[in-house]
């Protein structure tokens, strides 16, 4: 049955009992996540329950369910009146199961105590697998990351493969890709008209059809090559990722149509950015910010505890960086907030307790994109650029950085707001490849930036001191981080500041030899940046790395890359961040010694 005008309840139920205590004879939507139940809008679980919940369902969580015993907790709660959804939580299960030298992660700061193994590899299609068996009649729509990110033929790091994609083996029903709310929304609608046939039409959802039925295939798509034929040849593969990433870029896209041997899988384009009004709604829900009390006594979940003072003001990222999957999942349009929304849920936050006057970030995918759209959103109606910004800003894109300036002044004046810091990355090219203007209030951003929100150390991410490498990451050029730097470096001596900055870093990334490695510790050990931020890179499904990883070309023009494939190259090279440790020295001396760099090894080693 589906209600108008259910009452929410505190927390989303996790058991038959709580069901039982709310007096609930059924239950419409019941959510199997991989992640700790968190009841906080940094978490997508969260988000979709209560969304769910206001426009009158009656929603359960089962979080972390055990998959390796009787299936208890999959037979818990019976099944829906409306569908299961199924998520593996904020991350990839496998990127949060495994390091970039694929060793088993001992923890994991999604599950109370930080305690690993609580959800399976391949969290979505095990769950979704399992559900399917269960109630063969019930309707399984699959979501969040993980399936976003695998919703076409991709190249799976962890098994050195192409995988199909995730609705041939989850055997679900629908994905929906992306930030769901508009297709779930769509999705209610159908099932209070008795219209789930015409489900299959909503955008930003994804289905199967047989190869015999071609009724449901968009009549404006584009045909990407099939799953057989990338795992024959490589080229195909890359064409295929080529083809989707520029309609996914586009505001308003194609469908993207893929054949898997006898089933073919069909993903409707997007929804165009939610308007202000829309998501300030979703971000005013009764959220209670924090874990369900079944995780009382079973330890911190260390997630939560990062986030739970941070505000989301925008979803979306322009910047379109070869190693990251945010275009794909959140698309390169912002959409952001409105100042009233976020100054509403910052006094919710210092009203609390427990507050102790710290809000540990205002931001997003990025810290400085707010309310950063187009001048004319018709040219990006067809504009297949997977980046606003490089290899330089686009003229259409509106960089004021004054709403958000505005913001942070704003944020400061909350009663109980003592210090508000920013942890979301800071795209600085943002403002140093441009010149600034009254319209544009560069300086101004810096200067509230630099003197009010930074606990001592600011971290921003070059990912490496090598152009030719930056190119393949999409990232801008040194020479902008180096700027940006002694841009900083002048604000604090003019204001007498003790204030640090704390670089990311990225070795083995495709374009990476071990000499670019050599060079970028050089490069900090002169410049005196710490070496903390750092990480082997990890290929993840569906982003132009990973299919450079595989293919060991660049795609666009075809460009053979260097890849460091092996683990020991991995090693190698990240071996190079540490090259201080004794464990490291004789190493790197002998490498450097091999290819007659002796100022490198003057330069790390002589005091």
């Amino acid at each position: 049955m589906l209600r108008k005008n259910e009452p929410h309840t505190k927390y989303l139920p996790t058991s038959a009992k709580e069901v039982k205590k709310l007096g609930w004879s059924s239950i419409d939507v019941i959510i199997f996540s991989g992640d700790a139940y968190v009841d906080h809008p940094a978490f997508g679980t969260a988000i979709i329950a209560r969304y769910l919940e206001s426009l009158g369902l009656r929603v359960a969580v089962v979080p972390q369910p055990n998959w390796k015993d009787d299936l208890r907790d999959f037979r818990k709660l019976g099944a829906p009146n409306l569908f299961f959804a199924v998520t593996s939580g904020n991350m990839d299960s496998m990127v949060n199961h495994y390091t970039a030298q694929k060793r088993l992660r001992s923890d994991d700061a999604y599950t109370a105590g930080n305690k690993a193994r609580q959800r399976p590899d391949y969290a979505v299609t095990v769950y979704s697998n399992i559900l399917k068996e269960l109630y063969p009649e019930s309707i399984v729509i699959i979501g969040g990351i993980e399936s976003s990110l695998r919703r076409l033929t991709h190249y799976d790091y962890w098994s050195d493969s192409l995988k199909k994609p995730v609705l041939i083996d989850s055997k679900a029903d629908y994905l929906v890709y992306g930030m769901a709310e508009q297709t779930l929304k769509k999705i209610v609608e159908k099932f209070r008209e008795n219209q789930t046939n015409d489900i299959k039409n909503i955008p930003q959802l994804a289905y199967t059809i047989n190869n015999d039925n071609t009724q449901h295939i968009p009549v404006n798509h584009v045909e990407l090559p099939s799953y057989q034929d990338c795992l024959k040849d490589k080229q195909a593969f890359a064409r295929s990722f080529v083809l989707s990433e520029k309609e996914w870029s586009k505001r308003r896209g194609k469908a993207l149509v893929q054949k898997i041997y006898d089933k073919t899988v069909i993903i409707n384009p997007a929804f165009p950015p939610l308007e202000e009004d829309f998501i300030d709604a979703v971000y005013a829900l009764p959220y209670t910010r924090e874990p369900h009390p079944r995780y009382e006594k079973k330890g911190i979940i260390p997630a939560y505890e990062m986030i739970k003072n941070s505000v989301t003001i925008h979803r979306g990222c322009f910047g379109g960086c070869a190693f990251c999957a945010l275009t794909a999942h959140q698309t390169k349009y912002i959409s952001s907030r409105s100042a009233s929304s976020i100054v509403e849920e910052l006094k919710k936050i210092s009203s609390k307790t427990d507050f102790k006057g710290h809000i540990s970030d205002l931001g997003g995918p990025s810290a400085n994109m707010y309310k950063m759209t187009p001048y004319d959103k018709t040219i990006c109606d067809s504009c297949s650029r997977p980046s606003c910004i490089h290899p330089n800003i686009c003229k259409n894109l509106n960089t004021s950085h004054l709403p958000l300036t505005k913001l942070y002044q704003q944020a400061l004046k909350i009663s109980g707001v003592k210090k508000i810091t920013i942890g979301s990355g800071i795209r600085y090219d943002l403002f140093m490849q441009q010149k600034d203007s009254p319209e544009k209030g560069f300086e101004a951003y810096r200067k509230q930036l630099f003197r009010h929100h930074i606990s001592g150390r600011l971290k921003v991410a070059p990912e490496h001191t090598s152009n030719s490498v930056l190119k393949q990451m999409r990232k801008p050029s040194f020479e902008y981080f180096l700027k940006f730097r002694d841009t900083f470096i002048n604000f604090n001596n003019q204001n007498q500041l003790k204030q640090q900055l704390v670089p990311y870093f990225i070795s083995g990334h495709p374009g990476t030899t071990i000499s670019d490695m050599a060079e970028l510790s050089a490069t900090a050990k002169k410049l005196k940046l710490p070496l903390e931020q750092v990480q082997d890179f990890t290929p993840t499904p569906m982003t132009l790395s990973s299919v450079i990883f595989y293919t060991g070309k660049n795609p666009y023009d075809g460009e053979d890359v260097f890849v460091p494939k092996k683990l020991s190259q991995k090693k190698a090279q990240n071996q190079f961040f540490f090259y201080y440790k004794k464990e490291n020295k004789t190493f790197i001396k002998d490498y450097l010694l091999k290819i007659n760099r002796p100022d490198i090894i003057r330069c790390l080693f002589d005091r």
